[in-house]
């Protein structure tokens, strides 16, 4: 961090900063460049979009790593859902010999390639506690915890926040929970069906995740029921050769949305059947009618279904209440269970830390402006990642950030270089 400047509990006067400004924390560091908080994908796109600006960032990150969620907090068997073409970030597309649909482990190593092609340092294990703009002196101030609680405070013109969609496990309160006796566990904490070989295992929740988990538990020789408490498009991977979501963007180009569904919806059900049957009941609005009104993503199937009609994997209601390693259903039944497994999804955490009324919601932590507005907030705060369009939407995000700070940066070119002197202090 050569070309930050750095306070150690001095006094120190700053036309900036206002006359004779304290530093009340351990450290304090004026960052003359954007602050990007998570070293996931989207913050790796966003930095990289800038430096192929000319513009340096500085990326917090609370883990030890990058792409913290995918290396530390997925299964083992997960794959990409999507082809490789619609999840690569800018400038840099998936080695050759990836295979269409790369895996987890493939997938990390192209994050590691981009990091390091990009020359991208991101400081690890600093947790973000607040981020907040100061009138008095017209900066954000971005305060963070390490690893051993020391707190350290950066100041920066630009906030970028890169923390996503998935930054904390969903994880329901349902009656009797405390009363199971037996392991209940969040997919974040899940690896392998393995580890629950011959065992009945319970899958609350019927999207992606959980339609996976169920299918590796059941190839692992476990016995799972999938909880199906809301309706669900489940869709073929794949239709007519093609990826279904690339499909689906070709004839977007074309039709309106709602004739793409009905063409999907009919395809879906020569190839898949009548979902109904087995207690997949479909929702009134088409998949990506769905998907624009509320962000929730049909499923691709990948097996789970075929498992589901062979009767390997069981389909419950919801639950009413659990009890000793037992769990009673909203129709009444009631089946044993060794296992219970969370696939509830994740939410951002951005109103915990991030103190600012205006440009993200209280209620879910993303940003109040729908795609492809929501990129952009007031003060220098900008949001990439929030798009509930996967890595498309966030490399949309991190291109139009890039575009507007440069504009900011070259008009400020004259003004800035002052600014990585030292400090003198009084």
């Amino acid at each position: 961090m050569d070309n930050y400047k750095e306070v150690e509990g001095k006094r120190v006067h700053d036309h900036r900063f206002g006359k004779n400004t304290m530093s009340t924390l351990a450290r304090c560091i004026w960052v003359p460049c954007p602050v990007i908080i998570g070293a996931g994908p989207s913050g790796l796109a966003v930095a990289a979009c800038l430096k192929e600006r000319g513009i340096p960032s500085l990326i917090l990150e609370k883990a030890n790593c990058i792409a913290s969620l995918w290396k530390l907090k997925t299964y083992d068997r997960l794959r990409l859902h999507l082809p490789k073409q619609f999840c690569e970030l800018p400038f840099m597309p998936f080695p050759e010999n990836f295979p269409t649909y790369p895996t987890k482990t493939q997938f990390v190593a192209y994050l590691e390639l981009y990091k390091n092609s990009f020359g991208l340092v991101p400081v690890f294990n600093k947790t973000v506690v607040s981020a907040e703009f100061d009138d008095q002196c017209g900066f954000w101030r971005i305060k963070t915890l390490g690893l051993k609680q020391e707190e350290t405070e950066y100041v920066s013109q630009w906030l970028i926040v890169a923390t996503g969609e998935n930054a904390d496990e969903v994880v329901p309160r349902i009656d009797g929970m405390d009363d199971f006796g037996g392991p209940i566990l969040h997919t974040s904490s899940y690896k392998s069906g393995l580890l629950f070989l011959g065992k009945d295992v319970l899958v609350v929740g019927c999207e992606n995740s959980g339609m996976e988990v169920s299918l590796d538990l059941c190839n692992s020789n476990a016995r799972p029921s999938l909880v199906v408490r809301d309706s669900v498009h489940v869709l073929p991977q794949e239709m007519l050769g093609k990826s279904t979501f690339g499909l689906s963007m070709w004839l977007l180009k074309w039709f309106p949305v709602r004739l793409v569904d009905r063409f999907l919806l009919l395809v879906s059900r020569f190839m898949l059947g009548d979902t109904e049957k087995f207690g997949l009941h479909r929702p009134e609005f088409g998949p990506l009618e769905l998907k624009n009104r509320s962000g929730k993503t049909p499923v691709l199937d990948v097996g789970t279904l075929a498992k589901i009609k062979s009767g390997n994997i069981k389909v419950c209601l919801g639950i009413k209440r659990i009890t000793h390693r037992a769990v009673e259903f909203v129709d009444g039944k009631k089946e044993n269970f060794d296992a219970i497994i969370l696939a509830t999804g994740y939410k951002s955490n951005v109103p915990q830390w991030l103190k600012e009324a205006d440009m993200f919601s209280e209620e879910d932590g993303m940003p109040k402006e729908a795609f492809p507005r929501g990129w952009k907030g007031e003060r220098g705060l900008y949001a990439v990642g929030f798009t509930k369009r996967g890595l498309l939407g966030a490399s949309f995000d991190a291109k139009k950030i890039a575009e507007d700070i440069e504009r900011q940066w070259k008009a400020e070119a004259t003004n800035f270089m002052p600014y990585i002197h030292p400090l003198t202090s009084s």
